[in-house]
């Protein structure tokens, strides 16, 4: 059967389009409240129809323009209703085109092999409308599920949304090629050949696209983990550092006595007076030790108070340790490492060093851990996801140390907050205390 060259009812293509864009859409954080988003799909999908409509008698050189400008309203719907930037939104756009170029495909090339003078009644054409782009769709929605848990966020590099277009361009030219010329190797020379062409090229395109959007996920996933367990390590890493500094300290504490004793025999006072001085500065590191029942918390909360004295910021803790005995030295050191490290940070950019305060407070209520870390900040942070965002030049990744502190948190069935309160910023974590809390903790 020679099946002939019936163009796609414009009206097709743009629901194709349409719903296409509405897939996608549903599985990123909104951008408008919900009475809105009703309306911008209501207008998006009238305005998509219309213009396809309007633009169906154009001459055929005018054909791939008013496809680019079909395009733009999609990615214009989807910057609407999408919370994400520009190059999120226009890499979608290409998924959400392709995917709806092969639908469209599809569907029509069964209508014509069902109905090849294409005499089919109204009726017939709703059913095998609603049949095969329910199917695709559907199947579209379960396989990004599967696949892809929903995001509120999608991150895109310039060189992500660069080769996604390469691509998309591709498969758009090469399932279109046989309108535009026959002569060609790559062209079809019959109706037959023509709409396979077209309906396996724009498969092929949706699989690719497909394809390559696990694979960034993925990517970016194992990045992600790279980095947090980079965080991880290097808190251990000051972890060590601190107890042997701490240890060091301890050993010239206790020589405090014979240094007296020579003291008082120094005649020259000037070298007493340095020596006091000297004496003076290792009392005040000695100082900064904290005692709240768990060795591990001590020395990192020793070697941080001693930090905060360098860079004249006031650090006041009431902790009370002991019950931390059933966490691991690498997670206590992950969770209070990276609170009071975000909280420095924050605190060193302020110029007025006398408002450079951090309070850490642990307590226990009930059967649950209750960590408290606030620091000044006069200009707080712009949060997404419930994260700060960074101020570092990479912008995709943001807020590892609060995704660090929300990762330790939840692997003992505990959770993570941040807010933003009368000029500080306040991190709470709540934590379960197990039965077995009594055990004490590894120093190492």
């Amino acid at each position: 059967m020679n099946i002939p060259i019936l163009d796609i009812p414009r009206m097709y293509t743009g629901v194709a389009e349409w719903m296409a864009c509405m897939i996608f859409a549903l599985r990123y954080k909104p951008r408008t409240t919900e009475k809105g988003k009703y309306l911008v799909c209501a207008v998006a999908l009238v305005l998509q129809c219309v213009f396809l409509e309007l633009t169906d008698d154009l001459p055929l050189f005018l054909w791939i323009p008013c496809m680019a400008a079909a395009v733009g309203l999609m990615l214009v719907l989807l910057l609407f209703l999408c919370d994400l930037d520009f190059k999120a939104c226009a890499y979608t756009c290409v998924r959400a085109f392709i995917l709806a170029e092969f639908t469209a495909s599809l569907e029509w090339q069964i209508h014509c092999y069902l109905w090849p003078d294409n005499q089919a009644v109204w009726w017939q054409r709703c059913c095998l409308l609603l049949a095969v782009y329910g199917s695709v769709f559907l199947a579209a929605i379960l396989l990004e599920r599967r696949c892809a848990p929903r995001e509120d966020r999608l991150y895109v590099t310039p060189h992500e949304l660069v080769t996604t277009l390469i691509m998309g361009i591709c498969v758009f030219a090469i399932s279109n090629l046989s309108f535009y010329v026959k002569s060609t190797p790559f062209s079809g020379q019959n109706a037959n050949e023509i709409n396979n062409i077209r309906t396996f090229s724009d498969l092929c395109g949706v699989t690719i696209l497909y394809a390559y959007h696990l694979q960034r996920m993925q990517n970016r996933a194992q990045q992600e983990l790279s980095a947090m367990q980079s965080i991880l390590e290097s808190q251990y890493a000051q972890y060590r550092m601190s107890r042997d500094s701490i240890d060091m300290i301890n050993r010239k504490y206790h020589d405090l006595k014979h240094q007296i004793t020579a003291l008082r025999a120094e005649p020259d006072p000037d070298a007493r007076n340095r020596w006091l001085d000297e004496m003076e500065q290792d009392i005040k590191a000695y100082e900064a030790q904290n005692k709240t029942g768990n060795s591990i918390l001590d020395t990192l909360l020793t070697g941080k108070s001693l930090h905060c004295q360098k860079h004249s910021i006031d650090l006041t803790v009431v902790a009370d340790g002991k019950p931390l005995g059933f966490m691991s030295t690498m997670d206590i050191c992950s969770l209070f490492g990276n609170a009071l490290d975000n909280a420095i940070e924050c605190e060193r950019k302020l110029t007025d060093k006398s408002k450079r305060m951090i309070h850490l407070t642990l307590t226990t209520r009930k059967q649950f851990l209750l960590l408290q870390v606030e620091n000044y900040c006069p200009e707080p942070p712009s949060f997404r996801d419930g994260l700060p965002v960074t101020t570092k030049d990479d912008t995709g990744y943001h807020g590892f140390g609060v995704k660090s502190i929300q990762l330790t948190a939840r692997k003992y069935g505990g959770s993570a907050v941040v807010q933003v309160k009368d000029d500080w910023f306040i991190l709470q974590v709540l934590i379960p205390i197990p039965d077995a809390a009594d055990s004490p903790a590894a120093d190492s």
